[in-house]
């Protein structure tokens, strides 16, 4: 994923809301890059979120996990299971950003409590100062922009060392500017647009949500990391389907 964002390419991403590894598994089996591994909103304990991880490693496919806010072990355990990296929801300020930053982050970035003893650090098998440098250098600090207040420090954020990319939600940043679930709304866009520009203008990575019809547009954009989808929606769709074939029969 890293290797393919250093080269300007799409990193394809979806979005896994059921707590198993077979959905992370038949994803990566699909050729995704990345499964995002929802913890906002999704109860899954973190042995469950370890072995969904395992279920799309095991097939090269590489997995973000959006934290729960609170804790800073919230931050740092997703890492030591050798999540690719950690997306944060709702950050609303420069100082948000930097308390993500140092706890995500080691020295002299930030201030992540250091371990190695867990699957990132090979299980302490990895020298500290490869740990350290893999660690800052490959592992994702992705924060979200999706509220109207996080624009005031937009710029400052894009600027902040230890912040590796802006992911706008559509969704929550509609809600935030008073037009739920309407995220074409102009405000919304709008703001769209100027995470890109801050993103870019500071040589950090964009991202957001998307769908095969827009992907193009986005990219175009400058977004090089987009959720195109869910697991959840994949289902519900499906099933669906099936039901209105056979309902149509008449039987």
């Amino acid at each position: 994923m890293i290797e393919k964002l250093k080269r300007d390419e799409l990193v394809t991403c979806l979005k896994i809301n059921i707590t198993d590894n077979i959905p992370t598994e038949i994803a990566a089996m699909c050729g995704v890059d990345c499964v995002w591994l929802d913890m906002e909103h999704v109860a899954a304990d973190y042995s469950q979120v370890n072995k969904a991880m395992l279920g799309a490693k095991m097939h090269g496919t590489e997995v973000i996990v959006r934290t729960p806010r609170g804790a800073y072990s919230n931050l740092t355990r997703p890492l030591e299971m050798d999540a690719s990296g950690v997306m944060v929801p709702h950050v609303m300020s420069y100082e948000d950003a930097k308390e993500v930053v140092y706890y995500t982050k080691f020295h002299p970035i930030g201030r992540r409590p250091l371990d190695g003893g867990n699957a990132d650090g090979m299980y302490c098998m990895l020298d500290q100062d490869s740990y350290l440098k893999y660690s800052n250098e490959e592992k994702l600090t992705i924060i979200q922009i999706e509220d109207v207040e996080a624009l005031e420090d937009l710029d400052k954020i894009a600027a902040l060392e230890g912040i590796d990319m802006l992911f706008f939600g559509p969704a929550d940043f509609s809600q935030s500017v008073g037009c739920p679930e309407n995220i074409w709304n102009e405000k919304t866009l709008e703001a769209r647009k100027k995470v890109v520009e801050a993103a870019k203008a500071h040589g950090k990575y964009a991202g957001t949500v998307g769908g095969t019809g827009n992907v193009k547009e986005l990219y175009d954009m400058g977004f090089r990391f987009v959720n195109l989808g869910a697991d959840v929606v994949a289902l519900s769709s499906y099933f669906g389907n099936i039901i209105s074939e056979v309902k149509k029969l008449g039987l």
